[in-house]
């Protein structure tokens, strides 16, 4: 589907810079699926797991890692670009 959208560029490039998209529409879809990923995982999550609800913010409580960036985007570790930036054969 093709549409026009006003996309903040700071947020756009660090989405770009961490998931090594190539292109703008790339990160977006990136993005997008990052988010309905995380969607599907609290649903899971909310059924319980078995666990009562102290276990369950213990098991995922908030770590280092978890710190926000600049931009607001929650990050567990530093990503390298997808596939081979080098230009070298394997």
């Amino acid at each position: 589907m093709k549409m026009t959208m006003h996309i903040d560029e700071d947020v756009l490039n660090r989405v770009m810079q961490v998931t090594g998209a190539a292109t703008k529409r790339e990160a977006v879809e990136i993005a997008l699926n990052e988010m309905a990923r995380r969607h599907k995982l609290k649903e899971l999550f909310s059924a319980g797991l078995g666990l009562t609800p102290d276990e369950l913010r213990a098991e995922f409580a908030p770590g280092p890692a978890d710190a926000l960036d600049s931009h607001g985007i929650k990050v567990a570790e530093t990503q390298t670009p997808y596939g081979d930036q080098s230009g070298a054969a394997r």
